[in-house]
């Protein structure tokens, strides 16, 4: 699994969230995607690497701006209630 972070331009409200969240589900198979406005950033989880560059004309399209792209390997954390040792 492959965690891919973009830094995004131009988003200001939870709707700038859900364009870009919306635009990523429909051009790329993914398995789950999350944007924050404030932080102006996506996060993006998958099984393989995105292509960067269809990446960028993809959220483009929508009138807002990659910035920067960073990846790197996935693994889901386990929840305990007691810590990890």
């Amino acid at each position: 699994m492959i965690k891919t972070t973009l830094t995004v331009d131009g988003m200001m409200c939870s709707m700038c969230e859900s364009h870009i969240n919306d635009t990523i589900r429909h051009n790329f198979k993914i398995k789950k995607v999350t944007s924050s406005h404030t932080k102006g950033t996506t996060q993006i989880i998958s099984e393989s690497p995105l292509d960067e560059t269809a990446l960028r004309e993809a959220i483009g399209k929508t009138g807002y701006k990659v910035l920067e792209i960073k990846t790197a390997p996935y693994e889901k954390q386990r929840f305990s209630l007691f810590g990890r040792k």
